[in-house]
This record gives structure tokens, C-alpha cells and sequence, in this order.
């Protein structure tokens, strides 16, 4: 019979989270994340880097949802003394059951003639800044002792390469990997950590703020659109919940089927041609 304690489940005491962080919640997944998460009575702490205007629209809906709103200015281009932030939010709401990172940056030029500024400037927002939000939730989580859930926002690019992005997809994967690490050493503490890997969501980031994706025609794609960012928004909300318990290094892909095509080829195809085989 093992004899290693077992920890507690997370939020086994109500069932449900109480409180939680959303990083890059200004605009795009963040904020969808940030609002799904308060329409099931979850108080969020909200992030931006410069969209002072997008983070306070995002607290208003989350107090139109009935929960409470906590708005911060995070940088991770300054690190590590930005990752207070995490800490700061976590005071003013009482804990932290969820942490979801999701602020992330990207560049779109080949590797061979990139600044190493522009290299560092994407590790340093997608990866470093992860680490570091993600291991100041996770020491406040421990010492509350309630468990917890921490959900990385990857890509598709944590599985798959695309040409002119190769810091974005170095620091997607390496978040993904980290995950897995987190995964096996919080899981004695009853801390769950997984990530979400989108395909392309008709975001800000993307170019396609107040898009409708059912109105845009992606014949590479098996689901032939973008996905919408409350799509993500779904699956990051299950992964808070008591029902994903039993789930920790997993990477969930929202993307359309577009993995199962190859980011690259699908985004360059022009028909369905393919379907017929």
C-alpha cells in the first residue's frame, strides 16, 4: 500500500474556484478567458502591457458577471521585478485558485537576419514570463494549501514550426515542456498545470478584432474557419473546474483541425481539393 500522503483535491472545499489571474486579458483570449471564467462566479485579477482602455472594458464585464475585478500593468519585457504583479493581484483578491498565462508577443521575419533583441524580446514575454507568473501563483497556492490549477496559453506552434517565427515557436514549445515539468512537480501539492495550444482565432493578435471567423474561409482547415476566442475561452474554463481533476501535462488543442493538416501547408491552401483525397 503506498504510503505517501495524497494532497487535497483542488478547491475540494466548495467545489469550485474562487479567485483567479488572466495575463494579457485586455483584449482577444485573455479577455474571453478572463469573462468565462467570472460568469461562473470566479473574481479575476485582469493584466495589460498598454491597453489601459481594452483591461478596464475587461473589468467591467467581469463585475457585469457579478465577480470582482482586479486590473494591473504587467511588462514582462522588465523582469523578473514585474512577476509582483502576480503577487499583488493575489493580495487584493483574497488568493490565487487559477492562473492562466496568456500574454504573449510574436514577430514575423526569418531567423537568419533577426536582431537577437527581437529573439530575446519574444522568449523574454512568452517564455520567461511564464516561468516567472507561473511559479509566483504556485508558491501562493502551496502555502494556501487548497491545490490549484495553472493553464499556459501556447499555439499550435508548441507542436508545429512555421517559417518567420522561430522565437514565438522556440518559446511556444519550450512553454509546453515546461508544462509537463510544472505538471510533475505540483502535482504532490494537488496543483494541476496544463496547456491550451490555439490554432488561428480571430483576435487583435491576429488581425481580426471584431471579426465574425464563421464569415472567414479557411479551405485548409478540416473546420474551414478561424475559431472564435471564447472557443479557447471553453476549454481553458473545464480545465479550472473540480471535473478536470485527473488531468494535469496535457496540451489541449483548439485549432480547427489545423494541426492535423501542418500549420504551414493548411494556411497556404487556396481550395478543399484536398477533401476529395
Amino acid at each position: 500500500m503506498d504510503s505517501h500522503p495524497v494532497a487535497p483535491l483542488p478547491h475540494e472545499q466548495d467545489g469550485r474556484p474562487r479567485t483567479a489571474i488572466v495575463t494579457g486579458s485586455d483584449s482577444g483570449i485573455g479577455k474571453a478567458v478572463a469573462v468565462t471564467l467570472a460568469s461562473a462566479g470566479v473574481d479575476v485579477g485582469i493584466t495589460y502591457h498598454q491597453d489601459t482602455d481594452g483591461a478596464e472594458q475587461t473589468a467591467t464585464d467581469v463585475t457585469g458577471c457579478g465577480a470582482k475585478a482586479a486590473v494591473r500593468r504587467l511588462d514582462l519585457t522588465d523582469l523578473p521585478g514585474s512577476a509582483n504583479v502576480i503577487d499583488e493581484l493575489a493580495d487584493e483578491l483574497g488568493g490565487v485558485d487559477v492562473l492562466v498565462n496568456c500574454a504573449g508577443t510574436g514577430s514575423s521575419e526569418p531567423a537568419i537576419g533577426m536582431a537577437y533583441d527581437t529573439w530575446r524580446g519574444v522568449i523574454s514575454v512568452d517564455l520567461d514570463g511564464a516561468f516567472l507568473c507561473a511559479q509566483r501563483a504556485a508558491r501562493r497556492m502551496i502555502d494556501a494549501g487548497r491545490g490549484g490549477r495553472i493553464i499556459n496559453i501556447t499555439s499550435v506552434h508548441e507542436h508545429a514550426p512555421r517559417i518567420g517565427a522561430a522565437p514565438y515557436c522556440a518559446a511556444k514549445a519550450g512553454l509546453g515542456m515546461l508544462t509537463k515539468v510544472l505538471a510533475l512537480e505540483l502535482a504532490p501539492h494537488g496543483i494541476t498545470v496544463n496547456s491550451v495550444a490555439p490554432g488561428e482565432i480571430s483576435t487583435p493578435m491576429t488581425g481580426q478584432e471584431n471579426v465574425d471567423p464563421r464569415a472567414q474561409d479557411r479551405p485548409g482547415y478540416p473546420l474551414g474557419r478561424p475559431g472564435h476566442a471564447h472557443e479557447v475561452a471553453g476549454v481553458v474554463a473545464f480545465l479550472a473546474t473540480p471535473a478536470a481533476g485527473y488531468v494535469t501535462g496535457a496540451s489541449y488543442v483548439v485549432d480547427g483541425g489545423m494541426l492535423l493538416m501542418g500549420p504551414q501547408a493548411s494556411s497556404a491552401l487556396s481550395t478543399s481539393d484536398w477533401r476529395e483525397g
